[in-house]
């Protein structure tokens, strides 16, 4: 086979993965995302009943490291593990589970988790900027010393050793403030709604909370502690949203569902960005543009609409034909920058470069565009070239991976910021991700991963700057590993949440968006390189994940 007929192969498998891809956002419109220990422990404890409890169970003692903890590194193990050492106390409480896990394994993991809680807040370990984790971890702590309390009470009802034990304190004002604020008679806020558990048993059927097609938040646990131990009062909208929530995994649940704007905007940027030739169903882009209204379109039911979602779904929309004028952002420009939501504690890079995209992409491509949203543009450029680290990289508080961050910043000022201003800052990032490449080839933050070597091939391939030195090889590198790797299921998730998680398809799109930017690069790679190196894709991933 001739070097153009391996070329042309490449690009036909690249398609047709990418035409599957589409057949699952449309088959599964929920959306397709991992599952959450915070999530299900929340649910151990808020919704026994719920159908899946003791695969909730085993899902927590079988996802338990070595170390006692739960999740990712660092302080990312906070908010699960206190989720699940609280989820498995309280059942020990009940007096275990019918069936397996029995009473003494769950007081093992409890009591190896508690050790590891103990550690971790007697060192100060930080929490990340994940959302409600302020709340979430004083809350919990509070409700775990109120377990072990109730053991002190009744010699002989928990394990030996755990007499007299309390956790670390730690800091609960923002967990108190909330506190005042309801007892003065105020509504929940609505972007609190998706972390309402943290009420507890005040969450129960309180009347300022009304579910939004079955879910408070769009979060299972926030929607199972509304409904508190009365789940025959639930609506049947409710009792099918949780049945829902539980069906993919077989009991654990996500921390967020479903995220079919997210999804599919997500997704089809990604694709249609890197010229991936596809086309989805009229139908599916329909319902995409039918998701913006005045205020744009939240990530899910119940949740406050958000530049974030906004901005992604009309570059999605606009690349594929279909542009909606990006009025709807403005809302949320608050002059130096763009607020995910109003209100917003924090800012976020990855926000910005997706509004930065929206509006970039109808300043340059209609009538009035660049009257319009010019000069918001250049201004959004330079705020988004100041936030970049003096390595190169960029960080964000959506995603705990700085390559996403900056392949995100990357593409948005290649695409839309003026090139005197984009040059050096994407040169700079460039240079990180050469210089951050892994002995085997790949990328990651923790350890090399399909999605962040996506990521970093995306930064290295993605944009028409001349070739900064090392860029070839470490592009050919990469893109070997990424065949060698893709397919593969225990890359851990990066994306923020109450807890981390991954958003399966979207992750996909980002492995096909930079196979296909490999076969358009045959200047940096010689033609035909990256078809050479790069077997099919792999997308048992897509049908069976």
């Amino acid at each position: 086979m001739t070097t153009s007929e391996l070329g042309t192969t490449a690009s036909s498998e690249v398609a047709a993965a990418a035409r599957e891809l589409l057949a699952a956002l449309a088959l599964e419109p929920a959306g397709r995302v991992t599952a959450s220990v915070y999530e299900t422990g929340r649910l151990v404890t808020h919704a026994p009943w719920l159908t899946g409890h003791d695969r909730r169970l085993a899902y927590l003692l079988g996802s338990q490291r070595r170390d006692g903890g739960w999740g990712a590194p660092g302080g990312y193990a906070l908010v699960p593990t206190a989720s699940a050492v609280e989820a498995l106390l309280t059942t020990l409480r009940a007096g275990g589970g019918d069936a397996a896990p029995s009473p003494t394994e769950l007081a093992a993991a409890a009591g190896r988790g508690l050790d590891a809680l103990d550690g971790w807040l007697a060192d100060g370990l930080p929490l990340p900027d994940t959302p409600a984790a302020d709340l979430i971890v004083p809350a919990l702590v509070e409700r775990i010393d109120a377990h072990l309390e109730w053991f002190d009470e009744r010699p002989g009802t928990g394990p030996d050793g755990w007499a007299g034990r309390r956790l670390p304190p730690v800091d609960r004002r923002r967990l108190d403030g909330l506190g005042a604020l309801l007892a003065s008679g105020r509504p929940v806020p609505q972007k609190l709604q998706h972390a309402f558990e943290v009420l507890g048993p005040a969450a129960r059927g309180r009347p300022d909370v009304a579910p939004v097609a079955g879910a408070v938040g769009a979060s299972p646990a926030a929607t199972a502690a509304w409904v508190g131990d009365a789940p025959d009062a639930a609506n049947p909208a409710v009792r099918a949203y949780l049945a829902e929530a539980v069906r993919p995994h077989g009991g654990p649940v996500p921390c967020c569902t479903p995220i079919t704007v997210f999804e599919r905007a997500w997704t089809l940027s990604s694709l249609a960005r890197a010229g991936v030739p596809v086309r989805p169903a009229p139908k599916l882009v329909a319902e995409l543009a039918g998701a913006l209204g005045p205020q744009g379109t939240p990530t899910g039911p119940g949740l406050p609409a958000d530049a974030d979602t906004t901005s992604v779904t009309l570059y999605a929309l606009a690349r594929l034909g279909h542009p909606v004028d990006p009025a709807s952002l403005l809302r949320y420009d608050v002059g130096s920058h763009f607020c995910t939501w109003r209100g917003e504690d924090g800012r976020s890079v990855t926000t910005n470069a997706h509004v930065l995209e929206a509006l970039g992409w109808h300043a340059r491509h209609t009538a009035t565009g660049a009257a319009r949203y010019g000069d918001r543009v250049a201004a959004l450029a330079g705020w988004l070239r100041e936030q970049q680290r003096s390595d190169g990289r960029w960080a964000d508080r959506w995603h705990a991976s700085p390559y996403y961050a900056t392949s995100c910043a990357v593409l948005a000022l290649t695409g839309y910021a003026p090139a005197e201003l984009a040059g050096p800052a994407v040169d700079r990032a460039v240079d990180w991700v050469v210089a951050t490449q892994r002995p085997d080839g790949s990328w990651g933050r923790w350890s090399g991963t399909v999605e962040e070597t996506a990521y970093a091939l995306h930064v290295l391939l993605g944009t028409d700057r001349p070739a900064r030195p090392g860029v070839p090889e470490a592009a050919r590198r990469g893109l070997h590993q990424l065949a060698t790797m893709d397919g593969r299921r225990d890359d851990p998730p990066l994306w923020h949440d109450k807890d981390l998680y991954a958003p399966v398809l979207i992750v996909r799109a980002a492995v096909l968006a930079a196979r296909q930017l490999a076969l358009t690069r045959s200047d940096l790679l010689g033609r035909g390189g990256a078809a050479l190196d790069a077997p099919a894709p792999d997308d048992s991933m897509i049908r069976s994940a």
